[in-house]
């Protein structure tokens, strides 16, 4: 009976180790999503699998290019995928299907050719604003509709795709 008692012991507890260690890993570290809806279309479809890094964020500021989760600004509950456009202290103008950045048009690399950038938006950014949008322009609800994103709201950058297991591919 001692040594049955003693194994379901190192049972409980390494079971307990483990999901202490789950918990904190993925509360505080990385966070999986699934990408749902087209607003990311043609770099992240719907069904995508992706991890997202929940500590670069403490250590160093968001970045223009940035692909981010975050939560959404008129509902809390809900988690949106968005590419970091603006940053603190940028003038953000949309206008003539193109975006400028400080009076320089953004050279927008991950977007094909003929896409345009519907609005019509001039906004200088304060501290800790972020201005995001989905790479597929025309689909996408983001801040050109629902206006800036506050750093608060970020949680973290997509490091990760491992779903589908074809388009498996590290961010940096």
């Amino acid at each position: 009976m001692k040594q049955f008692l003693a194994n379901l012991w190192e049972i409980i507890e390494v079971v307990l180790i483990a999901g202490i260690t789950v918990f904190i890993i993925r509360t505080y570290v990385v966070q999986p999503f699934l990408v749902s809806g087209q607003s990311m279309e043609p770099n992240f479809q719907g069904g995508n699998y992706l991890l997202i890094d929940e500590v670069s964020y403490r250590l160093e500021d968001p970045q223009r290019g940035d692909v981010i989760v975050f939560r959404y600004p008129g509902d809390e509950k809900t988690f949106y995928i968005k590419r970091i456009i603006g940053i603190p202290g940028d003038q953000v103008v949309v206008s003539n299907g193109r975006v400028s950045i400080n009076g320089q048009i953004l050279n927008e690399t991950y977007l094909d050719e003929d896409i345009r950038t519907v609005g019509n938006i001039n906004r200088k950014l304060g501290p800790d604003e972020y201005f995001v949008m989905g790479d597929n322009r025309d689909y996408s609800f983001d801040s050109r509709q629902w206006g800036i994103l506050s750093e608060k709201n970020i949680i973290g950058i997509v490091r990760l795709r491992l779903f589908p297991l074809n388009k498996i591919q590290i961010y940096q």
